[in-house]
């Protein structure tokens, strides 16, 4: 069996996994691996595990090496030379009078491509900027529109709880939230409510929602009829986490009914 380890590219990126078979890593480890977009250096940010080639629908790609300390200078430079290049692009942007903010930019390991990720309201033409950037640094040049969240992610900000955005912390891995969640969670749909600073669903609908789910298998909806040996009528509220409901009989009287696993 293939064993896994999550690597990532900088603080802030997604985790992705990569077959460590050929190597006994630790958290912490600096390593070289082969990605689609050619030698990246990256981090190992878990623990090694043994899966079933069947869990992934993708073929894994594998670690090519330990860093050495080289590889750490190289790394250093790269981030280095990268982050001057971005003031370029952002000059030439001025200059070109491009409707668009570059908020970062990103060399592979091996310089043969080099990333910029930007935010815009519309597509861009960029074509006459990559073909500067192209003359410039003699590389292939990259140029990604990124979305919202990944905008909240990068500039980071207070979320309505009073601490700092999670994405902008510790979520690694944007997963899509769905509105089914927050009704789930019998939350008012106000975008004020449930959205966060990036104007999209909050990303913590997600954290809760497998235990509201598992919760509610106990509880009939609201708008049920509902009877047991005590009271008969209509369920006019739930308290998921406290497993209540409340019934509404023809007299109008409401009944607090403790349903728990499923026994009055």
């Amino acid at each position: 069996m293939p064993r896994i380890v999550g690597i990532t590219f900088n603080k802030k990126s997604r985790v992705y996994n990569f077959d460590s078979s050929n190597f006994d890593l630790n958290i912490g480890d600096n390593v070289i691996v082969e990605t689609e977009k050619g030698l990246q250096y990256g981090t190992v940010v878990t623990e090694a595990k043994e899966i079933n080639e069947n869990d992934f629908s993708y073929p894994l790609k594998e670690v090519v090496r330990y860093a050495t300390k080289k590889d750490t200078q190289a790394n250093s430079k790269n981030n280095q030379d990268a982050g001057k290049a971005l003031i370029k692009a952002r000059e030439i942007v001025d200059e070109l009078k491009l409707d668009m903010n570059i908020i970062d930019a990103s060399y592979t390991f091996d310089r043969k491509q080099l990333l910029f990720n930007f935010l815009a309201d519309e597509r861009i033409d960029f074509r006459e900027l990559a073909k500067r950037l192209a003359a410039i640094y003699r590389t292939r040049i990259e140029l990604r529109q990124i979305g919202v969240r990944d905008k909240a992610k990068e500039i980071g900000g207070l979320g309505p709880c009073g601490r700092m955005l999670c994405c902008n912390t510790f979520l690694t891995d944007l997963n899509s939230v769905t509105i089914n969640m927050a009704k789930n969670q019998l939350l008012a749909l106000n975008p004020t409510k449930i959205n966060g600073s990036c104007g999209r669903l909050l990303c913590c609908l997600a954290y809760e929602d497998v235990v509201y789910t598992k919760l509610r298998e106990n509880l009939p909806d609201i708008g049920d009829d509902y009877k047991d040996k005590n009271v008969a009528g209509k369920v006019i509220n739930i308290d998921i986490l406290s497993q209540k409901i409340y019934v509404e009989d023809k007299q109008s009287n409401i009944h607090e009914v403790i349903v728990g696993n499923g026994k009055n």
